[in-house]
C-alpha cells in the first residue's frame, strides 16, 4: 500500500543517524555542509547546536540524534550539517540538521514505500510520511515539516536574532 503524499516524489537523500537509516525529499534540501564550527547560543534545547553562517545568514543547527531521543554521538569526518527548508504554519524558514553521516540520493517507487507505523498511545510518530524499502532494509522517510512543533521552529527562527 502506497501512501498519496508520498508518490509525487520520488527522490530522497539518505543519511544515518546511529545504526537507523532516514530520509528527506530531496526537494527539501538547499545543501549537505561538512561539519563546521557551530556558535553555541546559552539556554537553549539540548538538541539545539548553535547557529552557523551561512553565505552572510544565521542558521540554527540541530543535532537529529538528541531531537529524537537516541544518544549523543561522536562528530568524525563523515558528520555532515544538511541545510532543510522547512515549512509551517505557511512561513518558510532554513534550519541545519547534523547528522552522522549522508549516505545517497535514492529512488522509491510508490510500491516501495508503505505507511508510518502505529507506535501506540502515547508516542509521538506524526514526523515520519513513511517507510521506504530498498533492498531488504527499511528507510524511515521524515516529514520535515513535523520535525519540530510550532514553538520550537519559533525559537530556532529567532535564536540568531536576538
Amino acid at each position: 500500500m502506497s501512501i498519496p503524499s508520498v508518490t509525487v516524489t520520488t527522490q530522497f537523500l539518505s543519511f544515518r543517524l546511529a545504526q537507523e537509516e532516514f530520509a528527506i525529499d530531496i526537494s527539501r534540501i538547499k545543501e549537505v555542509l561538512e561539519f563546521t564550527t557551530v556558535t553555541k547560543i546559552p539556554r537553549t534545547p539540548d538538541f539545539m547546536c548553535g547557529v552557523i553562517n551561512l553565505r552572510g545568514s544565521v542558521v540554527p543547527v540541530v543535532d537529529l540524534r538528541l531531537k529524537f531521543g537516541m544518544p549523543n554521538g561522536e562528530k568524525t569526518v563523515n558528520t555532515c550539517i544538511i541545510i532543510i527548508d522547512v515549512l509551517q504554519d505557511g512561513e518558510s524558514a532554513t534550519i541545519g540538521a547534523l547528522v552522522d553521516s549522508v549516505k545517497e540520493v535514492m529512488e522509491l517507487d510508490p510500491a516501495q514505500i508503505e505507511p508510518p507505523p502505529r507506535l501506540g498511545v502515547g508516542l509521538s510518530d506524526n514526523y515520519i510520511r513513511g517507510m521506504g524499502k530498498q533492498q531488504e532494509q527499511f528507510v524511515m522517510l521524515l516529514d520535515t515539516d513535523r520535525i519540530f512543533s510550532s514553538e520550537e521552529l519559533s525559537f530556532l527562527q529567532n535564536s540568531g536574532t536576538t
